[in-house]
């Protein structure tokens, strides 16, 4: 029964789930560092991002489209709280 709510909470089974988050942050990781973004100081760096992107002019946004996986920063986090919403309650 614990298994069972353990699997439920991750969605899958937990190794499997645990194995794909960590594939997907590396990935965001490659991306996030392409793009010159600290991990340290995220503010600061995406403030840098949007200043070369527009230094650049909209021919930028065509590019930024490419990178849209940045978004994915956001990811687990919002897994997590979805996972955590939609967690069986106790009965």
């Amino acid at each position: 029964m614990a298994n069972n709510n353990v699997s439920r909470f991750f969605g899958g089974p937990p190794l499997a789930v645990l194995g794909k988050l960590i594939l997907l942050s590396i990935l965001i990781g490659v991306v996030l560092s392409a793009l010159g973004l600290d991990p340290w100081n995220i503010v600061a760096s995406l403030r840098r991002l949007v200043e070369t992107i527009w230094d650049m002019g909209f021919d930028g946004v065509r590019w930024l489209w490419g990178y849209f996986l940045l978004g994915a920063v956001i990811v687990i986090p919002i897994w997590l709280i979805l996972r955590l919403v939609r967690a069986p309650r106790g009965r």
